[in-house]
C-alpha cells in the first residue's frame, strides 16, 4: 500500500483453524478497523495474495497442503508483502519462527496458551502494533550496503571484522557493553555478534524483547554461529569477557557488583516496565554496577522507546552509545527515541556496529 493512501489497511489472516481465523479477524477488525481477508493454508494464501493484494499477512506455521515456511518462501520470492508469523510457544515453534525470520519474515507473535477464545485478547495490542509497524517499515536487507556512511567518530576503522580473534593490546577502560533490541532483532544481533572476535575484551549483555521459550533457542543458534560464546542468563552468573549473555524472555535482567565481580541475574518482570526483558532496567542497573563511564550502550531496531531515557542519561554521565541508523533499522522506534533525546555518541548501520565497538575498546 503506498504510504499516505486513504484506504484501510488490508490484512490476510492465514491459519488452518477456522476458530483461530475467526478470532484473529474479529480482533483485528474490532481493535484497529482494518479490512481482513482469510486463507486456510499456504496455497490458499498465495492465491489470496494474488487476488486480494493485502498489505500485511499473518501466517500460521503448521498447516496442511502447504506449510507456513514454504508459503513464506514463495511470498518473499514473488511479492513484496510483510509477513508476521503466528507461532506456538514451544521449542519446535521457536525453531520454526527463527527459520522464518532468517527467510525474511518481518516479525512474529505467539499464540496464546489455553483456550483460544478466552486468551486471544492478550495478543491484541501486540499484533495490532506489529501490523502497523510492518505497513510503514522500509524493507531492509541483511546484506551490507555497497557504500555505508561512516559515523561521526574520528579515526574509526572501516575494515569488516571477520577474524576469530583480534588481539586487543590493553585492558579497556569500558567494562561492559549492553544492547537493547526488539522487532527485527534476531537477524540484526546475528550480524553484529558474528562480526565480533572471540577474544572480545568485555562482557556483552543483551535485552531482546522475546518470550521465555524463545530466548534459549535464540541463544543456542547464536552460540553455534559466532566466535563469541553466547548464553541465556538464568541463575546469577559472573560476567566474563568474550561471552554474550542473553536475557531470559518474559523476565528482566539486573547487573550488579559482588565482591568486585560483575554479575547478572534474571529477575521477575516488573510492572513498572512495559517491555520485557526491559532495556531500561538493564541499563539502569548497569550504570549502578560499573558507572556510566564504564559502559557502552547500543540501541537497535525495535518499536517503542524502551531504554532510551536511561541510555541518554548514561550518555550525559559519560557512557559511549550507538543508535542504529534509520535506513538500517527494521523499525526505527527505539533508536529514534535515543537520538531525539540527544543520547547517541554515534549512529551506525548494523554492519558498522562491531567495528565501532572494537575501535572503542582497542
Amino acid at each position: 500500500m503506498p504510504y499516505g493512501h486513504a484506504r484501510k489497511i488490508k490484512v490476510l489472516v492465514v491459519d488452518d483453524s477456522a476458530l483461530m481465523r475467526r478470532q484473529l479477524s474479529r480482533l483485528i477488525e474490532r481493535r484497529a478497523g482494518f479490512e481482513v481477508c482469510l486463507a486456510r493454508d499456504g496455497q490458499h494464501a498465495l492465491d489470496q495474495c494474488r487476488s486480494e493484494a493485502p498489505d500485511v499477512v499473518t501466517l500460521d506455521i503448521n498447516m496442511p497442503v502447504m506449510d507456513g515456511l514454504t508459503c513464506l518462501s514463495h511470498l518473499l520470492a514473488e511479492m513484496s508483502i510483510p509477513v508476521i508469523m503466528v507461532s506456538s510457544l514451544t521449542d519446535k515453534g521457536a525453531l520454526a519462527t527463527f527459520e522464518a525470520l532468517e527467510l525474511g519474515a518481518f516479525d512474529y507473535v505467539t499464540k496464546p496458551e489455553g483456550t483460544v477464545s478466552s486468551n486471544m485478547e492478550t495478543l491484541g495490542d501486540t499484533l495490532i502494533d506489529k501490523i502497523r509497524a510492518a505497513v510503514t517499515a522500509i524493507p531492509v536487507s541483511h546484506e551490507p550496503p555497497a557504500h555505508v556512511a561512516a559515523p561521526a567518530s574520528p579515526g574509526r576503522p572501516t575494515d569488516t571484522t571477520a577474524a576469530r580473534t583480534h588481539g586487543f593490546a590493553k585492558p579497556p577502560s569500558r567494562k561492559l557493553v549492553v544492547f537493547g533490541v526488539s522487532t527485527g532483532g534476531p537477524g540484526t544481533m546475528e550480524i553484529i555478534l558474528k562480526a565480533l572476535p572471540g577474544d572480545f575484551p568485555v562482557p556483552i549483555v543483551i535485552a531482546q524483547h522475546m518470550p521465555a521459550r524463545f530466548t534459549s533457542v535464540f541463544a543456542q543458534r547464536l552460540n553455534d554461529s559466532c566466535a563469541l560464546e553466547v548464553r541465556e542468563i538464568g541463575a546469577p552468573i559472573a560476567l566474563t569477557p568474550g561471552v554474550a549473555y542473553l536475557a531470559r524472555g518474559d523476565a528482566d535482567i539486573r547487573i550488579s557488583q559482588r565482591r568486585g565481580t560483575l554479575t547478572a541475574k534474571s529477575v521477575p518482570s516488573s510492572d513498572d516496565y512495559f517491555w520485557h526483558p526491559s532495556v531500561s532496567r538493564l541499563v539502569a542497573s548497569a550504570c549502578e554496577a560499573v558507572s556510566a563511564t564504564g559502559l557502552i550502550g547500543v540501541q537497535l531496531t525495535g518499536m517503542g522507546h524502551d531504554g532510551a531515557e536511561e541510555m541518554a542519561r548514561a550518555y550525559r554521565d559519560g557512557a559511549l552509545t550507538i543508535a542504529e541508523t534509520e535506513h538500517s533499522a527494521v523499525v526505527y522506534g527505539m533508536p529514534r527515541a535515543l537520538v531525539e533525546q540527544g543520547g547517541a555518541t554515534v549512529q551506525c548501520d548494523k554492519h558498522q556496529v562491531a567495528d565501532q565497538l572494537i575501535h572503542w575498546l582497542s
